[in-house]
């Protein structure tokens, strides 16, 4: 398998640029980096994330 130009943690970086509200397009541009790979790999890493750690509302 072809190893990736990005590590994990840079990966996490740019995903949390994303959230952060940056365009796609323009990390794209900003990393040399295809949108399909930003998109693959925010469905790889956001399914990850340990979404039951974080606090429930008690409503």
């Amino acid at each position: 398998m072809k190893q990736s130009r990005f590590t994990d943690s840079q990966i996490m970086a740019i995903l949390k640029q994303a959230e952060a509200g940056t365009p796609v397009p323009e990390l794209c541009r900003e990393h040399g980096m295809s949108s399909a790979s930003f998109y693959k790999w925010r469905a790889k890493y956001v399914s990850v994330r340990p979404t039951h750690l974080e606090p429930e509302s008690c409503s």
